[in-house]
């Protein structure tokens, strides 16, 4: 695959399981992280590798690949608030139900392709960006569940997103979820939790509480939202450096959770007492 030294875990993943008949590819895949575009890249490789009808190859000229590279393929569709509107839905700023309704009626004929759905949205200059709850709301959401419930064989959904607490619950539960790290130059820094949770895999659980409360004291000065984020460009950055380390992609997810309670107000002791528990074994 293309992203392959870029996401060495994630297309390694992808090529066994496309390549496994004992492993079968899941019916619905969520992918989040804040690097959209390779997120997209991502999910057009898969949709490459599922019809590609000859060696599979990065550069492969056949007409499907082709199709795919160019956006043309007829059952490799984006689906956002700017690409595949029915002639009627004058809907601008999200994806409608009647995208929903179209993506059923194009289910109802068998298709000699793998059909591949990528759900996303485009900011206002075209560029891809991440579902949430205002471009994918939950009644379209909703209407697309039966869908996903009841697997139909060679059919793919491929949703793309920020945040995993962006996308409807009902949908999270339905899909296999994937980190996926940035790869444009960001920044790192984590200078703002230096001395308190570098090597934190090193701490002992029964130290948990009393981190919890240096983060705290900490937090009271700078703002719960700037140590939690130095807490993931920590952990971002030792990612960086160790790509197959699965078990920091866990701590990612667990990072977002927290950010997530910090936007809905949670208090900061329930916050740091909870990730301190959650990422120290």
């Amino acid at each position: 695959m293309l992203l392959s030294n870029k996401y060495p875990f994630l297309t390694d993943y992808f090529e066994k399981t496309l390549s496994s008949k004992n492993h079968p590819l899941p019916q619905s895949i969520l992918f989040y992280g804040n690097d959209l575009e390779s997120q997209y890249t991502l999910a057009k490789e898969i949709a490459r590798f599922l019809n590609c009808k000859e060696d599979k190859s990065d550069n492969c000229e056949c007409l499907n690949c082709k199709w795919i590279r160019e956006n043309t393929h007829p059952a490799v569709m984006t689906i956002s608030r700017a690409d595949n509107k029915p002639e009627d839905d004058d809907s601008k700023t999200v994806i409608s139900v009647k995208q929903s309704a179209m993506i059923k009626e194009r289910l109802v004929n068998d298709s000699e392709f793998h059909r591949v759905f990528i759900l996303c949205d485009r900011d206002d200059d075209g560029k891809i960006a991440g579902l949430n709850q205002f471009n994918f709301q939950a009644d379209t959401a909703n209407s697309m569940l039966k869908i996903i419930e009841e697997p139909q064989s060679g059919v793919t959904f491929i949703f793309l997103t920020r945040y995993i607490d962006d996308v409807l619950p009902t949908i999270v539960s339905r899909s296999q979820c994937f980190f996926v790290p940035s790869a444009e130059p960001v920044n790192f820094d984590y200078s703002i939790i230096s001395g308190l949770f570098e090597n934190y895999w090193e701490f002992k659980r029964a130290d948990a509480f009393d981190i919890s409360q240096k983060l705290q004291d900490k937090a009271k000065d700078e703002g719960i939202m700037k140590i939690l984020d130095g807490i993931q460009n920590y952990i971002l950055i030792t990612l960086k450096n160790n790509p197959k380390n699965v078990e920091l992609i866990k701590h990612i997810e667990i990072l977002e959770e927290s950010k997530q309670e910090a936007r809905l107000g949670i208090k900061p002791v329930n916050i740091f007492d909870s990730l301190c528990l959650n990422l120290l074994k």
